[in-house]
């Protein structure tokens, strides 16, 4: 695909560091860079052999002035990031002198990049396919070390080639019955082995989908709230999970009056804990405003903590709590063991078929216990790991290929009870559609802008 102009964006993080890089893509790049960069030795620098790094300086062309001492590097089309002729100036990581160089590099004919223009322009021409550029935010954005690898996994590929066989199978059962409509006499209608082709596709469509909940685990992490009565001790146990005073601990009950998130690792996944407001009925008006957003995160939760305080025993808010929210994944915690004589026999019988763990938020104790805990609650005694086969982490890519199945089940039903190929066709192309969908084949340019814009500016 040709792409007339060429683009510029600083594509490290704001701030100061060791070095800032100004990336240049398009057919310009590097008439555009040859402008303000000059080499302190050699050749010019439109001539660099591709691949090179060349020292030199950043000079404003109209003042003559210096503005840094750099190394730029020139990537040749097609063996560049997006296929195109790139150029990297690796500035000194201070802000003022990555703005100026990209200053100079607009000033010169390139324009500002928007949000993940350099890898849709990757691609756009064809060096990577929707599922692989999304890959490119999920490597990003990883949170543990099994996220990275799968998302290193998208990237290489390995969900697009599992797309490709699937479509392969549909593509020669369309191509059997086509011929059957086109030909009758000289090829007959399609037959029991073409019929066993689409069950074969919807066997490993099914595959796909069945990794979705690890998949989304890995790419989003667990989101846990932790909720029950004021006073419980749950901005304590935030607090001795992260081993860190996140959270203000008062004896005053309402202390906390909004949520607060962080994130931890816990036994190779990512957790966002949510420490809620206390729920209690309040005639406080910030503090209804927590109890209702302490609501909102509990129905949103993946996991809920429940936290019960042992020294006091049950009282009925708890259990009213425990009704509101029975339907989620619930743990009782029994906090405050420190001050009972062991697990107390009240919680044991408030808590019947519900998993429960008794801890010291204050001493610490239990709560590698309540990690192994959360751990069999939501993987059901799986253990999750990075796997070399492909996972489902997009609900986008969830949604495509349910679509996809909805509709090669409509066409093995159709064959099955003897309707027309030209209805079966119907139903497989548009199945066809939806995995086009996840690779890019039949990506809508309103698909496109909403999944760039996710993307950073430069990347």
């Amino acid at each position: 695909m040709m792409i007339e102009d060429t683009i510029a964006a600083v594509a490290t993080p704001p701030g100061e560091g060791g070095i800032g890089i100004v990336r240049l893509s398009g057919c310009d790049a590097i008439t555009i860079a040859a402008k303000i960069f000059k080499p302190h030795r050699g050749q010019p620098f439109a001539e660099s052999h591709s691949h090179t790094l060349r020292l030199g300086l950043v000079i404003d062309p109209e003042t003559g002035e210096t503005v840094d001492e750099v190394l730029a590097c020139i990537m040749r089309a097609p063996r560049s990031y997006t296929a195109e002729d790139v150029v990297e100036i690796n500035c000194h990581g201070g802000a003022l002198a990555v703005a100026r160089v990209l200053q100079l590099a607009l000033r010169h004919g390139a324009r500002l990049a928007e949000p993940g223009e350099f890898t849709r322009r990757a691609f756009l021409n064809g060096r990577l396919d929707l599922a692989q550029a999304e890959a490119v935010l999920d490597v990003i954005r990883a949170r543990s070390s099994q996220g990275l690898v799968t998302a290193v996994g998208q990237l290489r590929g390995k969900l697009s080639q599992k797309i490709a066989r699937i479509n392969e199978y549909l593509n020669s059962v369309m191509a059997a019955i086509e011929a059957s409509l086109d030909f009758p006499e000289e090829v007959g209608e399609a037959g029991a082995e073409d019929l066993e082709k689409l069950k074969l596709a919807r066997e490993e469509v099914k595959k796909l989908l069945a990794t979705w909940e690890e998949g989304r685990l890995l790419s989003e992490g667990l989101k846990i709230a932790i909720t029950g009565r004021p006073n419980v001790g749950k901005s304590s146990l935030l607090n001795a999970l992260l081993r860190q005073e996140r959270a203000i601990v008062s004896q005053i009950p309402g202390t906390t009056r909004d949520t607060i998130e962080e994130t931890l690792l816990l036994g190779g996944f990512s957790c966002r804990l949510i420490d809620t407001a206390g729920l209690r009925e309040t005639a406080d008006t910030l503090e209804s405003i927590g109890v209702a957003r302490t609501r909102q995160a509990v129905r949103e939760a993946d996991l809920v903590l429940m936290v019960v305080d042992l020294s006091t025993g049950i009282l009925p808010e708890d259990k009213g709590i425990l009704e509101e929210i029975k339907e989620k994944n619930v743990i009782i915690v029994g906090n405050k063991v420190d001050l009972v004589e062991g697990k107390s026999a009240e919680m044991d019988y408030f808590a019947t078929g519900f998993p429960r763990v008794a801890v010291s938020a204050r001493e610490g104790t239990g709560l590698d216990e309540l990690a192994g805990k959360i751990r069999e609650v939501v993987l059901g005694g799986k253990v999750l790991r990075a796997r070399e086969e492909p996972l489902l982490t997009r609900a986008r890519h969830r949604d495509a290929l349910e679509k996809c199945l909805d509709h090669i089940n409509a066409a093995i039903d159709a064959w099955e009870e003897g309707m027309p190929g030209d209805l079966i066709a119907v139903d497989l192309w548009t199945a066809r559609d939806f995995l086009g969908e996840i690779t890019g084949a039949t990506a809508r340019e309103d698909l496109l802008d909403r999944i760039f814009s996710d993307f950073c500016i430069g990347k």
